[in-house]
């Protein structure tokens, strides 16, 4: 489990490409719940962090995977200095001190998961601690927020209706070709003029989603590959290292991808 609290500080860059930062604060301010749908790399868990800091609150990260249970969440009895002590979760951390809690990728964690969320998710906003005892209420400043990517869906890992009806939910994709050279260009450092051709060889690779590719360019590789750019490594080197190579391992599917680069990059 990866969990980070992520302390008060500048806020992150984030451009909005709708009405997605007016939904999140009024989501916080209604004590709602918020699910976040969209494909990896497409800026959710830096949105998620945009808006911390823009409303002044804590955040737990939570990078979800499949051996993730409720008590690393919760918390657990810990071996310290020859005494057992009570260890809180970063769940259990950010209800103590009303921040917001993020959980990425939540369909990877094990189906107890769900369980321990959903007292946090109905108009109780609690969160039982069977190991203590506690049952802790969540103060107004407290938020939870879960992401998924439905593209990796299938039957044993999706969230159930019956929990997705206890979020109010956002749909997230790839910004539009020039928010993401305005984008990519501020995270990289990189001209808008040298970034432009990323993005629309992005946009043309993304077509091949669901034939070659299982996903398509992130907005995170471009910022990746601009970076490269901007360090000074050669324009092909760049494209394979931040972007064929991290599509696929197939050798015939990178030469297509190589193929498509030059064609469209010259």
């Amino acid at each position: 489990m990866l969990a980070e609290r992520a302390a008060l500080r500048e806020i992150p860059f984030y451009l909005p490409t709708g009405a997605e930062c007016a939904l999140f604060e009024q989501a916080y301010r209604r004590h709602l719940p918020l699910l976040l749908k969209g494909p990896t790399g497409c800026g959710k868990t830096r949105f998620v962090a945009h808006m911390a800091a823009r409303l002044g609150r804590p955040l737990y990260t939570v990078s979800c995977h499949d051996d993730l249970t409720a008590a690393d969440l919760t918390g657990r009895y810990l071996l310290k200095g020859g005494e057992t002590v009570w260890t809180d979760g970063p769940l259990t951390r950010a209800v103590r001190e009303g921040g917001i809690c993020y959980l990425d990728e939540v369909v990877e964690a094990r189906k107890d998961v769900t369980v321990v969320l959903h007292p946090l998710t109905d108009d109780r906003r609690i969160l039982p601690l069977e190991r203590t005892g506690e049952i802790l209420e969540a103060p107004d400043e407290f938020m939870l927020v879960v992401s998924y990517n439905p593209g990796y869906q299938n039957i044993l890992k999706s969230l159930k209706p019956s929990t997705r009806q206890r979020f109010v939910a956002m749909e997230f994709d790839f910004p539009p070709a020039e928010a993401e050279i305005r984008i990519v260009a501020a995270e990289s450092g990189l001209s808008e003029d040298r970034v432009k051709p990323l993005v629309l060889l992005a946009h043309r690779l993304r077509q091949m989603k669901g034939q070659d590719l299982e996903e398509g360019v992130s907005t995170r590789l471009l910022v990746y590959c601009a970076s490269l750019l901007g360090s000074g490594i050669p324009l092909d080197a760049a494209v394979r290292a931040a972007i064929v190579e991290p599509l696929s391992d197939e050798p015939d599917v990178k030469q297509g991808l190589m193929e498509a680069v030059t064609a469209i990059l010259g």
